[in-house]
């Protein structure tokens, strides 16, 4: 039970390690706080409940989050996990809570909009409190404008949290998005083990700047608990009393592994992405939509009606064949996709994050699509008559 150190003295060493290995190896400062946790989604949530005590101008956990008609807000992008709506929830936010801002025509944050809906809410009365920014959305891998992000934050006080939970771990890769650089700048990063350090679940993993934010976001102290205050006991640094022991197999992958070894590794997995995009944009039977970090999307587009781009019967067939084609895809046993929708399309979605992955699955990938593509669009014959 690593719920407090005098229950388990060494398994809590060892999660501390952890915790500062996997800030080291993402450029934040290993001097933070941090605790690993069941995944991404309760990751966010235990930065968001740091944030929500450290910003509240009153004593949220005693008073509750409204006082007065004051409304505490937090501000993310339309691309933003559903994990926020859990969250937010959850802290007795409620979901009324996010200011959604939009999305430039590459899926990051607006940050002229968030700029001003945070102004327009201070003049309304309202008590802004949380900024997210992405580094890695779902769907496509889109980074948010990370330093502009934390510039607004200091300038408006407020608590800048990066949903790293896929994309984080790639900051110091060599030929990685610049903007990545800037998590460094966070309040708080939530990271996913189980995706890019190929941990088996569960495995995720909260960081905060301030470890003391973490304390006085969860830290009680009943008469009938008699532990040592001046240790790092980690009931105090989350939700959970009683916990496993998650770090042990974390730990153990680092100290195998090494930081070269996990940059090396993530390093070729988006290689692999990139290797692929360009495959298929030179593919006379594929559209490339994005590509970012490891994740490439796409859709299989026949020949003949590629000059029919944009038009609405057309588009509505293609989004049709696309999803019949990743069922036949899943159905083959051949390899397994996902899906997303970019600027209204669907599309199928690569994200490698297998070390297994090689270079021959990558290009073998395009002829299996266009021979099931193929099958598929023929079988809707009729339905393009």
């Amino acid at each position: 039970n690593v719920g407090a150190w005098r229950l388990a003295p060494l398994a809590t060493e060892i999660e501390r390690q952890a915790v500062r290995w996997i800030a080291e190896l993402i450029g934040f400062p290993t001097s933070c706080g941090g605790l690993l946790v069941s995944g991404g989604n309760m990751a966010n949530f235990v930065c968001v409940a740091a944030a929500r005590a450290a910003k509240a101008p009153w004593d949220v956990r005693k008073e509750g989050v409204s006082r007065g008609g004051r409304n505490l807000l937090v501000y993310a992008s339309a691309e933003t996990h559903t994990w926020i709506q859990k969250a937010v929830d959850l802290t007795g936010l409620g979901t009324d809570a996010i200011r959604w801002i939009p999305t430039d025509g590459e899926q990051r944050m607006d940050t002229s909009a968030l700029r001003a809906a945070i102004e327009e809410d201070r003049r309304l009365g309202h008590q802004p409190f949380l900024v997210v920014g992405t580094a890695g959305t779902v769907s496509t891998g889109a980074i948010d404008p990370l330093a502009e992000v934390a510039a607004i934050c200091r300038e408006h006080d407020l608590w800048f949290h990066v949903d790293g939970a896929y994309g984080a771990l790639a900051a110091q890769v060599p030929g990685s998005p610049a903007s990545l650089r800037a998590l460094s700048d966070a309040d708080s990063v939530a990271v996913d083990p189980h995706k890019w350090l190929y941990a088996p679940l569960e495995a995720g993993c909260a960081l905060v700047r301030d470890a003391g934010a973490l304390r006085r976001a969860f830290s009680y102290h009943p008469s009938y608990y008699h532990f040592d205050d001046q240790a790092l006991n980690y009931n105090e640094y989350g939700p959970q009393n009683s916990r496993g022991f998650r770090a042990l197999k974390v730990w153990l992958a680092l100290r195998q592994v090494g930081r070269d070894g996990y940059l090396q590794m993530i390093g070729d997995d988006i290689q692999l992405a990139r290797h692929l995009h360009r495959l298929l944009t030179n593919h006379p039977e594929f559209e490339a939509t994005t590509q970012s970090l490891s994740v490439t999307t796409f859709r299989y587009v026949p020949p003949d009606l590629r000059a029919q781009l944009g038009f609405a019967p057309v588009e509505r067939y293609l989004d049709e064949l696309n999803q019949q084609l990743l069922t036949a895809l899943e159905k083959s046993g051949e390899a397994f996709l996902s899906n997303a929708v970019v600027a209204g399309r669907f599309v199928l979605r690569a994200c490698v994050v297998n070390f297994h992955t090689s270079l021959g699955d990558i290009e073998a990938l395009p002829p299996l699509l266009s021979r099931l593509g193929r099958e598929a669009d023929a079988a809707r014959g009729a339905l393009r008559a």
